[in-house]
């Protein structure tokens, strides 16, 4: 997260207090100044693996992840500072897509809560307070939203999705798993289905209201899905996996 010292001066016990869950940058005229970390007991009695080696990259900042989207006919996500750019999704991909979308859009249909599918700009900011703080921009294949009012002045939505779904592709697969399984949980999603076409299965998560994460639970071929925020939302795998996997 980064922030400026200003802020930093105005709500200092805020971020002493997120500091337990990341790491905070502190900015002074655009450059990083400072950093506050948690502070950890030396624990001189445990036996560490050696680390492995890393080379550290730059990371992007909000506005030149604007400038690129802003400048090409790409889509992209800004994930931690770093930018992922959105393959063409295959034909299998699109028709489970389109299966999941019509299964949402009748069960909340009339309902408070809507069903949209990418691309959608989703603007999310994991722990910190605003976005500008740790900008993260993603676009999910499915999203379940119950805050409309968070759609701006400029037809923009800047809210948080109750519910999120990404079917996976070899492209997005360790993404989708680990990156954005992080960035929903931390950001206040409460559910997020990952979809594996290969397999024709459903991992579920459920995230509780303090941010942290429940099991998993497994969805086979044979096996019908219930949503763990929404008891109407259930659904047999059998009737989103409707073709062979090419």
């Amino acid at each position: 997260m980064r922030i400026n010292t200003t802020d930093m001066q105005n709500a200092f016990g805020k971020y002493l207090a997120l500091v337990e869950k990341e790491d905070i940058i502190i900015t002074k005229n655009g450059k990083s100044v400072a950093k506050l970390i948690r502070y950890t007991e030396p624990d001189y009695y445990l036996v560490h693996e050696e680390a492995k080696k890393y080379h550290p990259t730059k990371k992007v900042s909000y506005e030149e992840y604007m400038e690129l989207v802003e400048s090409s006919d790409q889509r992209y996500e800004l994930i931690d500072g770093e930018i992922y750019l959105l393959a063409s999704p295959s034909f299998t991909h699109q028709v489970v897509v389109n299966e999941i979308s019509g299964q949402f859009y009748n069960c909340f249909k009339g309902k408070p809560c809507r069903s949209l599918t990418a691309p959608l700009d989703i603007r999310l900011f994991g722990y910190a307070t605003k976005f500008e703080e740790d900008p993260n921009v993603v676009q999910p294949d499915v999203v379940v939203i119950c805050d409309e009012d968070k759609v701006n002045d400029k037809n923009k939505y800047e809210g948080i999705p109750t519910l999120v779904v990404e079917v996976l592709s070899p492209s997005t697969r360790s993404k989708d798993l680990v990156a954005k399984l992080n960035l929903y949980m931390k950001s206040g999603v409460l559910e997020y289905w990952i979809v594996n076409l290969e397999n024709k299965s459903i991992l579920q998560y459920a995230f509780s209201n303090d941010r942290e994460i429940n099991y998993p639970v497994s969805h086979q071929l044979d096996d019908t899905i219930q949503s763990a925020v929404f008891p109407d939302l259930q659904i047999p795998l059998a009737e989103l996996f409707t073709i062979d996997g090419r």
